[in-house]
């Protein structure tokens, strides 16, 4: 590992520690990834990373909280009761709290000015970045999430019945559940490889410093607690590029499709095939679509280029 991608510490004013990569050159544009629900930054293929880097970025990856080796909060997780009814605790924090994380990191690194992509509940935090704090984002890229709206991109019946299931408390049992649920949820296009995906997990497990299940939980929770945000998504004014599959079973299709709807000028890619997941076949036109967006935007231009 180069000295560039070691884990670095922000201690934010909050009192919460975010843990972050910083890749590439520091003369480059920023993009900062932010990834999904129990994910840390390792759930960003290296191949992501290097791609992007290679096409002129400086790249930045972080451990969301509750994640990685990012503050675990001392809160007490939801009982699954609570998840299942939408009744978040008294003391959850937000989708805002997780965003005023990410904005810290930038400050933390002296970066005014950034490109954001997030995936699944990370596209949830971008995009809440985005219409918090307009004039910090240079281009939002949306990737399999949604609105928070309650009737669009809700998991598909079989996805909750395995979302139901009770945490894993081994590394061997995370590996697993892992393996079944990224199976379940990658589309009809692309099988998971097994043995990278198990890497990935392990390497998860490894890295956290607290438990995952109730920081998985206290996520969920933040998702919950923050609601419908169509009528916030509406104030973005970062052009924007919506990614997303046709076969995603935990964050259904009409979830891209509704954040299109609520962005002004908002732009679809729609990859058939693709579900909650993003494989090896899929790196290259995804960072390609990725980079293409952020540079046309620094050109002066308002959209992606879209083929």
């Amino acid at each position: 590992m180069s000295e560039e991608a070691t884990d670095q510490y922000a201690a934010l004013p909050s009192g919460t520690t975010i843990c972050f990569r910083d890749h590439g050159d520091r003369a480059d544009p920023a993009i900062l990834l932010i990834a999904g629900l129990g994910e840390d930054l390792t759930f960003w293929p290296g191949s992501f990373v290097s791609s992007l880097v290679d096409r002129g970025f400086r790249v930045i990856t972080l451990d969301n909280r509750d994640v990685g080796q990012s503050t675990f909060a001392a809160t007490p997780p939801p009982a699954l009761w609570r998840q299942l009814l939408a009744r978040p605790r008294a003391d959850a924090y937000s989708l805002a709290d997780m965003a005023a994380d990410a904005v810290g990191v930038l400050d933390h690194l002296g970066i005014g000015q950034v490109h954001l992509a997030g995936r699944s509940m990370g596209g949830m935090i971008a995009q809440t970045v985005a219409a918090a704090e307009p004039s910090r984002v240079l281009s939002l890229t949306s990737i399999f999430s949604t609105t928070g709206a309650k009737k669009i991109g809700q998991p598909a019946w079989s996805t909750m019945r395995l979302l139901a299931a009770p945490p894993a408390r081994t590394r061997t049992a995370a590996v697993r559940a892992h393996l079944r649920i990224t199976s379940h949820i990658a589309g009809t296009g692309y099988p998971i490889d097994d043995a990278a995906e198990a890497a990935v997990a392990a390497g998860g497990w490894d890295r956290a410093a607290g438990d995952l299940a109730a920081g998985s939980a206290r996520q969920i929770q933040a998702i919950q607690a923050s609601g419908d945000r169509t009528a916030q998504l509406t104030r973005i004014t970062a052009p924007t590029l919506v990614i997303n599959g046709d076969r995603d079973l935990l964050v259904a299709p009409s979830g891209g499709a509704a954040t299109v709807r609520a962005i002004r000028s908002a732009q679809h890619v729609v990859i058939p095939g693709m579900g909650h997941h993003i494989p090896e076949a899929l790196v290259e036109p995804i960072t390609q679509y990725i980079a293409e967006h952020a540079k046309r935007v620094t050109e002066g231009g308002n959209h992606a280029r879209i083929s």
